[in-house]
């Protein structure tokens, strides 16, 4: 169980605003978290997680809250708000895409991938940019990762360059963790992790990164990352050429276990 905290200073962004109201209404009804969490159809760790500004909250946790403290539809209203402010614009649309996907399937080949970074991995990446509201941008990337606790979770697949793996931009204990949380993650039974090894002969990957989203009903998706920002494309011919784009990726990959195994390796020359 997630311990109770303090929210933050409510003026310092929406996001934080949403859970100081949360934490606000909750009180005022005499409310813990745990209580709050049934009413609302969550868990407490959410519940603290939202109040303490490290969670985006979703549609449905801002319906549910409304209908549990009869708030007339208040957090309904905050919340398209606190989504225009955390995510920009032009990534929006994906976001809605990815919470509706059924599949999953990524390629990253100079960092891993935003739903496998740990909390600092992620801090430190998106730091190097020097925003203003870096809490808020971890808090929006860590929460779409979300999706791996859904009753139903995507069938996610995940191929990077071992490059990624190897990047010394985080200390080494953090660095580490990162490794560790890959090979968990890699565990899940609907998760699939695979590395393209340094000595990979040229592949379609080295073109840039890239994301296609399948869904149960409908064609699949593609996103294609950007240095200002990325692009969500629908246009079958497009979308065909990513997925074949992805096939021959995998075929050159290392497979799970050997990924595993090379993950396992990089951890012990991190030492102990």
């Amino acid at each position: 169980m997630a311990a109770e905290t303090d929210s933050p200073d409510p003026t310092s962004s929406l996001l934080a605003f949403f859970g100081s109201e949360l934490r606000r209404v909750r009180t005022e009804a005499r409310k813990s978290q745990g209580e709050t969490a049934k009413l609302a159809h969550t868990t407490q760790a959410m519940i603290s997680y939202v109040e303490a500004a490290k969670r985006v909250p979703s549609e449905d946790l801002a319906r549910d809250l409304d209908l549990a403290f009869g708030t007339g539809g208040h957090f309904g209203r905050l919340y398209p708000l606190v989504v225009k402010f955390v995510y920009p614009d032009w990534f929006v649309p994906y976001i809605e895409f990815e919470r509706e996907a059924t599949s999953i399937r990524v390629f990253d080949s100079q960092v891993i991938c935003g739903l496998l970074q740990t909390e600092e991995y992620a801090r430190a990446i998106l730091a190097n940019g020097r925003p203003d509201r870096l809490e808020d941008l971890v808090a929006a990337r860590m929460t779409r990762q979300d999706l791996f606790v859904r009753d139903a979770p995507p069938r996610t697949w995940f191929i990077m360059d071992e490059y990624a793996l190897t990047r010394s931009f985080i200390e080494p204990g953090a660095r580490k963790r990162q490794l560790e949380h890959l090979l968990k993650a890699g565990e899940h039974p609907r998760t699939v992790i695979q590395v393209v090894p340094h000595d990979a002969p040229v592949h379609p990957g080295l073109e840039g990164p890239f994301s296609l989203l399948g869904f149960e009903a409908g064609a699949d998706v593609l996103h294609v990352d950007g240095f200002s920002q990325g692009r969500t494309a629908l246009d079958p011919s497009e979308v065909s050429n990513a997925v074949y784009a992805y096939d021959l990726i995998r075929a050159t990959a290392l497979s799970p276990q050997a990924t595993a195994n090379l993950i396992r390796s990089h951890l012990k020359e991190l030492g102990p």
